[in-house]
């Protein structure tokens, strides 16, 4: 039953994703996302750059964190699944094979619409190969191929009939680009919301803003804006 197991949240007022203080947004606005579920969070990044950042970011956060290259994949998703609150990141090889049943994994984070490297060789030679056919790359390839991904990374969230989540998904150009309806329509009939209120209600929490946070937690909250 997706309009009761899971939550689509797109948060506001982030600027476009190839923008140099997009990474620095992006943390803030998950902020409140973490705080109300307690962890138990898998961000997914379109790139080991994003990852990187947000994994400096997030070094001194409450809540454990795995980060993909610093262990093995099984070992990873073993800490994060018994560590209860963790604060699991990867890149595009975990839209696939990240199993979570339960309380460990309740909210995913997907930070970019997945398009496809451009400097992909054997990417570029298929967009090429459409260009000469008289079709258009975008639309007959990179736009398919990207949904794909990211109901792949979707996916991650509700593993069972019992599981309840939120899809946190952050690219602005889901509300602001005709594209980006294309990307919506494909994701399962969700109830969405653009207010974090509301993602603070699905975990039982009060709506809160951040400077009512614990001192552990509103100390890394403001390391992490600046």
């Amino acid at each position: 039953d997706w309009p009761k197991q899971a939550l689509c949240y797109l948060p506001q007022n982030l600027p476009e994703p190839n923008t140099r203080g997009f990474g620095t947004a992006l943390i803030a606005a998950l902020y409140p996302v973490l705080q109300a579920s307690a962890g138990r969070a898998f961000l997914l990044f379109a790139s080991h750059r994003a990852l990187r950042e947000a994994a400096e970011s997030l070094r001194d956060a409450p809540w454990p964190l795995f980060v993909q290259g610093e262990a093995p994949r099984a070992t990873l998703l073993e800490k994060f699944r018994a560590s209860g609150n963790g604060v699991l990141l990867g890149a595009a090889s975990f839209r696939e094979g990240v199993d979570v049943v339960g309380d460990a994994l309740s909210v995913v984070v997907i930070d970019k619409l997945p398009f496809a490297a451009p400097d992909d060789p054997v990417f570029e030679a298929r967009l090429e190969a459409i260009r000469r056919d008289g079709g258009n790359p975008f639309r007959d390839e990179q736009l398919p191929q990207a949904v794909i991904a990211l109901k792949q990374g979707v996916g991650r969230l509700i593993r069972s009939e019992t599981d309840r989540g939120v899809l946190v998904l952050c690219d602005p150009r889901l509300t602001g680009k005709p594209y980006g309806r294309i990307f919506l329509d494909s994701l399962p009939p969700f109830a969405r919301t653009r207010e974090v209120a509301d993602v603070e209600r699905f975990f039982g929490a009060e709506p809160s803003a951040p400077q009512v946070a614990q001192d552990s937690e509103q100390d890394w909250y403001e390391a992490a804006r600046f």
